[in-house]
């Protein structure tokens, strides 16, 4: 019982010398990703909503639409309310301002710009054909897909924020430019699941990310940034699709452009 005291004792007083920012950020990180995955997930609603909007034809959008709604509530709202309540800091210290605008606009389209080609090599594999977008009937229906991409940007500002802001910034105090290799670590375990050579993707794409937050001080071009870079996957992966008769066809350029116009 004394061994069992003494141990108490020691983790006590190890309590009580915690950091409250470094802990609150971990511990409500952890909970809030905890919450996305079971509650804030396709599978939720599939398992638990799907039934009341089976007779729907837009059940599939619906879908959709409720992961990223929901996801927009518990990884930026909540985390904004444990920033401003719990914390009692700024949001403008954690990503939400314009920071250095001319240099996140410059990295923002150079990013955008370099990673084109990249995704069109990446556009032409059978795997990324077949997955996005993510929502089938976007490849078949322009109303749909463009539905899709703006609930999509919704989704990946709060995906930017609890990464690039809450976790990068609530970091950076105390670890400095090492909150950018921290944030990086969860960002690609949470692609894994997807085609491989974008979760390898993503372990380049989470350092430039905190790298571009880090350097401007805002969140904003990161969402500019990664929000571009899905976009430009949905679209070349759907009119590649719509211009295949099997959609899994390495397509031309041109045979693209003869489609759109």
């Amino acid at each position: 019982m004394q061994f069992l005291k003494n141990e108490i004792n020691i983790l006590s007083a190890e309590l009580k010398i915690l950091d409250k920012k470094l802990t609150t950020v971990f511990i409500s990180i952890s909970i809030l990703q905890t919450v996305s995955w079971y509650f804030s997930s396709r599978l939720f609603f599939e398992e638990y909503l799907y039934n009341f909007f089976s007779n729907n034809g837009n059940a599939d959008l619906y879908e959709f639409l409720y992961w990223f709604i929901s996801d927009f509530l518990v990884l930026f709202i909540f985390s904004v309310i444990i920033i401003k309540y719990f914390l009692k800091e700024k949001l403008n210290d954690y990503g939400i301002t314009l920071g250095d605008f001319k240099i996140g606009v410059f990295y923002s389209v150079f990013f955008i710009v370099v990673m084109l080609p990249l995704v069109w090599i990446a556009t032409s594999q059978q795997s990324f054909i077949l997955t996005y977008p993510l929502l089938e009937r976007a490849r078949s229906s322009w109303k749909i897909f463009f539905i899709f991409e703006l609930a999509t940007i919704l989704y990946l500002f709060a995906w930017e924020f609890i990464w690039r802001g809450f976790m990068l910034f609530g970091l950076k105090q105390k670890f400095g430019i090492y909150s950018i290799f921290i944030q990086m670590i969860p960002f690609v375990i949470l692609h894994n699941g997807k085609p491989s050579s974008e979760t390898f993707g993503a372990i380049i794409g989470g350092l430039l990310l905190g790298m571009l937050a880090f350097r401007t001080k805002s969140i904003y071009y990161c969402v500019i940034s990664h929000a571009g870079i899905m976009f430009s996957i949905d679209l070349i992966s759907t009119l590649r699709y719509r211009t295949d008769e099997f959609g899994i066809g390495i397509i031309s350029f041109v045979n693209i452009l003869k489609h759109i116009l």
